[in-house]
């Protein structure tokens, strides 16, 4: 039962980090390619896209990385395991407090009503974006070597 609970974890968070490497280094650059209003809206559909999708997701990860370093408490791996799920709370707390506020104001904005610093702000979460990046790809790694 530990081993399925550990490769469930381990998929689920290496699925979470390629989506969100995805969104980092394709679908941005895609988006801000686009002419100013087209890009402007896609990132407005992604936003509410994956505004809805992603927290149950980091959610998701974290409570499956805390069951699993409490199942496995006494098994080889177990530090990366709880260090992993350490750095998926920040990620969680990252989000909360530097990527939501900004992700909500954007998945409203319209070519009509985005304000004039639109850019800035889309600027901003992309930075905090790498450092959740960077973040949960550290998690990731820590899981894969909790599985050797």
């Amino acid at each position: 039962m530990l081993s399925a609970l550990e490769v469930v974890t381990t998929v689920v968070v290496g699925v979470m980090v390629g989506v969100e490497f995805s969104v980092l280094f394709v679908i941005n650059p895609i988006l801000n390619a686009l002419p100013e209003e087209s890009g402007q809206l896609g990132h407005a559909h992604g936003g509410r896209m994956l505004g809805a999708v992603m927290p149950v997701w980091y959610m998701g990860s974290l409570v499956l990385a805390v069951i699993w370093a409490i199942a496995g408490w006494h098994h080889h791996g177990t530090g990366l395991v709880v260090t992993a799920a350490g750095l998926l709370i920040l990620s969680v707390i990252m989000s909360i407090l530097l990527l939501v506020p900004i992700n909500n104001r954007n998945k409203t904005w319209t070519p009509e009503n985005r304000p004039e610093d639109w850019k800035q702000q889309l600027n901003r979460w992309n930075r905090y974006h790498y450092v959740r990046v960077a973040v949960i790809i550290a998690a990731f790694a820590l899981l894969v070597a909790a599985l050797t």
